[in-house]
This record gives structure tokens, sequence and C-alpha cells, in this order.
């Protein structure tokens, strides 16, 4: 099956590899790695289905805490920014109950005009986790960051049979695209986004 953005886990108590990916505009993948973390073996799970975008999850960035297994996930409407959504499973295979929008403090509902690609634990801190967000677009205004609607309107049309209107959106060159470094606060098994124009990890124990 094709392939949209992925990220890739490996236990660090077994050493079993595992592939998160979106299948392309239709639900999440998990995917067992052989044993040289090279192939894959065949065996997967399906999760988050939706029917089209811009509500298709993709960007899969995957943590782990506590024992639990987290995936944040963005939308999918090209280099422009939305929502992103959270879930959490018991196991790598799921299932995943969605927990919602990590940055409910964002009105702008961009996930701070960025898309969050990778989630780690610092290793020097004892619950410290840092969103990694690409910011593919830094000089579009917020006021032309959300791009949503003419998504769904374009793929409702696909959906309906109908000839989509054409895209007329603002132009975005990637080659200045830059980072968004957040730290994720935990309320129990709730995790939260805040904005912070700086922040220094010796706040955080």
């Amino acid at each position: 099956m094709n392939a949209g953005d992925f990220d890739l886990v490996v236990d660090p108590v077994d050493g079993k590899g595992y592939y998160y990916f979106e299948r392309v505009h239709s639900e999440l993948i998990c995917a067992d790695l052989s044993d040289d973390l090279t192939d894959v073996t065949g065996y997967y799970s399906t999760h988050l289905p939706r029917r089209r975008p811009p509500m298709v999850r993709e960007a899969p960035a995957y943590f782990r805490r506590d024992g639990r297994h987290y995936l944040i996930t963005s939308g999918t409407t090209g280099y422009f920014p939305n929502p992103s959504e959270v879930a959490v499973a018991d196991t790598y295979h799921g299932p995943f109950t969605v927990l919602g929008d990590p940055h409910p403090s964002d009105p702008s509902g961009t996930s701070f005009r960025s898309q969050i690609s990778s989630v780690f634990r610092h290793p020097a801190k004892r619950d410290l986790y840092i969103a990694l967000a690409d910011r593919w677009a830094p000089r579009l205004p917020e006021s032309e960051s959300d791009q949503s609607e003419a998504f769904d309107r374009h793929f409702a049309a696909l959906e309906a049979g109908e000839r989509p209107a054409s895209f007329d959106l603002p132009d975005v060159d990637t080659s200045i695209a830059d980072y968004v470094w957040l730290p994720i606060r935990f309320d129990g098994r709730i995790p939260t986004i805040e904005w912070h124009e700086e922040w220094r990890i010796e706040d955080f124990g």
C-alpha cells in the first residue's frame, strides 16, 4: 500500500520495530517490522479511519509515557497547518482512543501554525517530553494559515462525484520553513502543548 508521512518505533525492551504511516487519504496503519528492521512482516492494524481529507490523519508522531502509547497526528491540508489530534492506546496496535486537540489554547486551530513531526523525552529529565514541529510557511499570516475549508470543499466535491473547483490557495515557499519546539504538559494522561515565546529546559523537573 502507498505510505505517506511515517514514524518508526523500536521497543526499548524486546527490540521489536513498528512502522506507523498514513494509508493515503483513508486511515493510519501500524505495521510490524522484520527482526532486522529493514522490511515489514505483513502483519498490520488499522486506526483512526476518516472518510476524506482534511479529516484524514497523517504525520504520526509516536511517543510512549507510563506504559501508554501516544500518537499525535495532523489533518491533511498539504503545507497548510491544521488542528492536531492526540490518541492513546495500551499497545502498539491499539485500539487508540482519541483525546482531542493537544493545542486547546490556540484560537487559530492551526497547532500554532505548525505540524508536529516528532515527540521525544529529554534524556536528562524525568518527565519532559518535547514536541518538534515543522512550520512550513513561516511568512504566511495567521489569517491565511487555516485552509481547511478549501480542502474540505474540494474533497467533498470529489466524494460526491462532482468536478471540484480549482484551489485558490496562497503560495507557500517551503525553502524558508523553520521549526517550533515546545514542551508537553500532562494532566493525568492528557498531553497539552501551550505556546511559549521562549522556555528553558532547566524550568522542568
